[in-house]
């Protein structure tokens, strides 16, 4: 017979917990396999299995009432909902059709070359750099280096990339003074993006043409498309960026399982989701229940919020063994990292494309990777990832 969920006093949007989230989840999962968050009348879950569960059914897990903290049905999003992440079939459906044309396999194949080239000059200007900043002088460089041409943007403006993802990544959560901060400059750099979205703002051989080109075929509506343009440019640039940087700072931190991938660069594709699942970017994110069911065999109600702890799922001793250990040889496979089910991330050929060829020019130019200072973190609702990562590499 399904059972009540525990109560729990645990905030996941302080400081303390969004600091080293990873001591909170064990105890989230110590307490059930779902548990009722008392700071915010949610239920939740840091488990595998649940997880997974309740990412992969659409159907009774609902990411159209949002898939943060607030209800759309009871609270107006801050801005339109993404047709993607906040939409279930069949609307989801049409709209991912048309996401994963423009960021198809063969689309990435076109890609390759002008990605690998500016991964190659980058980790070439860094031969005899010293100390330096992993997050702005690579997590941050080489994407913005490539993405945004590659979407069609134009040179000017870019600078609005990274706070609007910060805003979108933050509105998951509550109006805290995380999302507060974000959202300061929120009229100007909200009207850049939806600015950029539009067709003629595009270059006619982008990836953001190949979405308005489904608006002259029928398949969307021309108010549909700037969505989904917009839909790429959350889904393809901050989740890389900090992947790269996450990834970084797990080899640094493990110097062995960098002279690993420098012996074996074959390992470097297979090996991006053991560091996705060591440190993932993304970790949480909501569901609304469309009827009272039961999750682990605890008891939910119709209509009930459940925050899904990916990173705690990946970390989940019932699934992985020794998760806290960080291994480049690890099958990862059925991390929750990039989601699962029909919202599985649609960026993550962008996200694997972009760190294999920079890790991959890394790995070819130096022996050694170590961090050179004390990290430093920054906060948001729904990210983990770094301010500023010090580190140096060693020899050729």
């Amino acid at each position: 017979m399904p059972t009540h969920a525990s109560h729990l006093d645990i905030d996941p949007f302080g400081d303390a917990f969004l600091t080293n989230p990873y001591p909170f989840h064990e105890q989230i999962r110590a307490a059930g396999a779902v548990v009722f968050l008392e700071s915010y009348g949610v239920y939740a879950s840091a488990r595998h299995a649940e997880v997974t569960a309740g990412l992969s059914t659409w159907e009774t897990f609902s990411s159209a009432a949002g898939v943060g903290l607030d209800d759309f049905r009871r609270a107006k999003p801050w801005r339109p909902p993404s047709l993607i992440l906040e939409a279930d079939p069949p609307l989801h459906t049409r709209s991912r059709t048309v996401l994963n044309r423009a960021l198809s396999a063969k689309a990435m194949a076109g890609l390759r070359a002008r990605f690998g080239a500016a991964a190659e000059r980058l980790a070439e200007a860094l031969i005899g750099r010293g100390e330096f900043d992993a997050v702005a002088d690579i997590a941050e460089a080489y994407p913005l280096s490539v993405f945004p041409g590659a979407i069609g943007l134009g040179a000017e403006g870019l600078e609005n990339l990274l706070p609007y993802g910060s805003m979108a990544f933050n509105a998951f959560g509550p109006r805290n003074k995380h999302f507060e901060a974000s959202m300061r400059d929120a009229s100007r750099v909200v009207g850049w993006i939806n600015a950029q979205c539009a067709r003629e703002a595009l270059a006619p051989d982008g990836l953001g043409a190949v979405v308005w080109a489904a608006v002259d075929t029928g398949e969307i509506s021309a108010e549909e498309a700037p969505l989904l343009v917009r839909s790429m440019l959350t889904a393809g640039l901050d989740t890389t960026i900090i992947g790269i940087g996450n990834a970084l700072y797990a080899l640094a931190a493990n110097p062995g399982e960098w002279a690993k991938l420098r012996d074996n660069p074959a390992l470097v594709r297979p090996a991006f989701d053991e560091m996705l699942r060591f440190e993932s970017p993304v970790q949480t994110f909501f569901r609304t229940t469309t009827r009272a069911t039961e999750l682990g065999g605890v008891e939910l109600p119709q209509d009930a919020k459940i925050l899904l702890f990916l990173a705690g799922a990946n970390r989940d001793p019932r699934r992985w063994e020794v998760p806290d250990r960080f291994d480049v040889t690890r099958k990862a496979v059925g991390h929750t990292a990039f989601g699962a089910g029909i919202h599985m991330c649609v960026g993550q050929m962008l996200a694997r494309l972009e760190t294999e060829m920079i890790l991959t020019a890394l790995l070819r130019r130096f022996a050694a990777i170590e961090i050179a200072g004390e990290p430093t973190r920054k906060l948001n609702n729904t990210l983990r990832q770094f301010a500023r990562l010090p580190i140096r590499f060693a020899g050729g």
